[in-house]
């Protein structure tokens, strides 16, 4: 488990691809009960430990997940979700290249609950909720770009089908368009950085976490490094 910023109001962790953040139908252990475990035995804790579950990221998704340790800071956090005053951005490997370096999408995103996917619409419909997020183009490798993403509003799938219905499915991602798997059932999403105020400090928070060990990330994590170096001198 790689866990990004441990204090004893929060704990931010890395989420590998294939973990579930809460238990679902699968029976598999989720991400929420390892980091249960985890404090129960650092901080010899008996009985149940309590761990609240602020936000979710999909399964095949990786990076960064923030957890609760108090119901102080569950209360606030969730307060300050719902304000947006929690800023997130995300990485995203596409094959096509965007209409545009960068831009505004705005759409409204329908649920399908029985195929567990979601649909974006020009104009509202029944059952629709407005969605909206912003990209950019960061990065150019061989056959991929990387996308830097900043979602303004949460809902069920929104990077993934957004993304797809301007053209550009994430690689890996199969139930939005993309033309072939990921050999190990991952999509290149991932939860790149999270930055906010400490619920109860009230001092600022920025965490960034590290892309998965794979060849494709790395080459785009290398191409940051530079990119920031520059910035840097500049």
């Amino acid at each position: 488990m790689n866990i990004l910023f441990e204090d004893n109001h929060l704990i931010l962790v890395n989420k590998k691809p294939g973990e579930i953040v809460q238990g679902d139908k699968t029976g598999d252990e989720p991400l929420s009960e390892k980091i249960k475990t985890y404090i129960g035995v650092k901080y010899n804790k008996p009985g149940e430990v309590f761990l609240g579950t602020v936000h979710r990221i999909d399964r095949p998704v990786s990076g960064i997940v923030l957890f609760a340790r108090t119901s102080k800071a569950l209360e606030r956090l969730n307060k300050m979700f719902r304000e947006k005053e929690i800023s997130k951005r995300y990485w995203a490997c596409v094959k096509n290249m965007p209409p545009e370096t960068e831009n505004h999408l705005t759409g409204w995103l329908t649920k399908n609950e029985k195929q567990n996917k979601s649909y974006v619409s020009p104009v509202e419909k029944p059952g629709s909720l407005f969605s909206e997020l912003t990209y950019k183009v960061i990065g150019k490798g061989d056959m991929y770009y990387l996308l830097e993403i900043n979602p303004i509003t949460g809902r069920h799938h929104q990077i993934r089908a957004m993304l797809a219905h301007m053209g550009c499915p994430i690689k890996g991602d199969l139930k939005y368009g993309a033309s072939r798997s990921n050999s190990d059932g991952s999509i290149h999403l991932h939860a790149r950085s999270i930055s906010f105020l400490h619920p109860v400090k009230k001092e600022p928070l920025y965490v960034v976490a590290e892309p998965p060990a794979d060849k494709l990330w790395q080459s785009f994590a290398a191409i940051e490094l530079i990119n920031e170096k520059n910035h840097d001198e500049n």
